[in-house]
């Protein structure tokens, strides 16, 4: 392996070696003057791409790769049209608020088991208009995910809502990584809206109509609302009884979140 250096399970890391995704991913950059941040940039192999088109900035845990970094890009560094934050990522936006004190498009590949994580805190960051990742398949379906698709969850939901724009572009098969990872990955576009802004206990409700997703939506609820609230909010928004998490469009869960809410502060 390049730089003699071993892939950290702790970390999650899987390096990519395919030189064709990293093109296809720099052809998926938006055309527009934002900055870029990139999470977990490894070996640089993705950083050097980015570099070559816009100043950008780098999150990274890893204090072996700090040092590699510093010497491949010690030209960018001391011109700063690179900067290196050697910091857990999640630590930081709690600190600050924000990866970035502008507009910014989030681009990386990420690690596998803070990706879903960190695609929220992304969705949440005013800053962050843009983000291409790339994450597991089966995470990346979740996101993009609409209602009556098998994959459709709270994800699909939140990404709908925020969004202008969200797809899987393409699939990056294992062998692209070394060490190849047991799972497909794929690279997923959002564009957010950026008049949009979801309250922080949405999230807790869907939680709550997605705990079983097998049963009715009206079961689930029932947890958190009294039947014959429930039953009059059905009927406003003329919703079958029988009707089940995967098929109940964002939008609507949006009306349901807001007629449940106001019904409970009047209560």
């Amino acid at each position: 392996m390049k730089n003699n250096i071993k892939a950290k399970k702790r970390f999650g890391q899987n390096f990519l070696k395919d030189s064709s995704v990293l093109t296809r991913i720099i052809q998926s950059m938006p055309h527009n003057n934002n900055h870029i941040v990139e999470i977990g940039p490894g070996l640089g192999d993705l950083t050097q791409n980015l570099v070559k088109y816009k100043d950008t900035t780098a999150y990274e845990v890893d204090t072996d790769l700090i040092s590699i970094l510093k010497s491949k890009f010690a030209i960018e560094l001391q011109s700063e049209r690179f900067k290196l934050i050697h910091t857990d990522v999640l630590e930081a936006w709690d600190k600050n608020g924000s990866l970035y004190d502008g507009k910014y498009d989030l681009i990386a590949n990420l690690p596998y088991y803070i990706a879903t994580n960190i695609i929220l805190r992304a969705f949440e960051d005013v800053n962050c208009e843009n983000i291409i990742v790339m994450i597991q398949k089966e995470v990346a379906l979740k996101f993009s995910a609409t209602a009556g698709d098998k994959e459709y969850s709270s994800l699909g939901v939140i990404t709908e809502l925020i969004s202008k724009e969200s797809e899987i572009l393409f699939d990056v098969p294992p062998e692209s990584f070394d060490p190849p990872p047991k799972v497909m990955s794929s690279i997923l576009y959002v564009s957010k809206d950026t008049n949009v802004a979801l309250d922080k206990d949405f999230n807790k409700f869907l939680k709550v109509c997605f705990s079983q997703p097998r049963k009715k939506l009206s079961k689930n609820l029932s947890s958190i609302v009294n039947k014959e609230f429930l039953s009059n909010i059905y009927n406003e928004l003329n919703l079958k009884e029988t009707l089940r998490p995967h098929e109940v469009s964002a939008s609507l869960y949006s009306q349901l979140y807001t007629k449940v809410i106001n019904g409970k502060q009047r209560s």
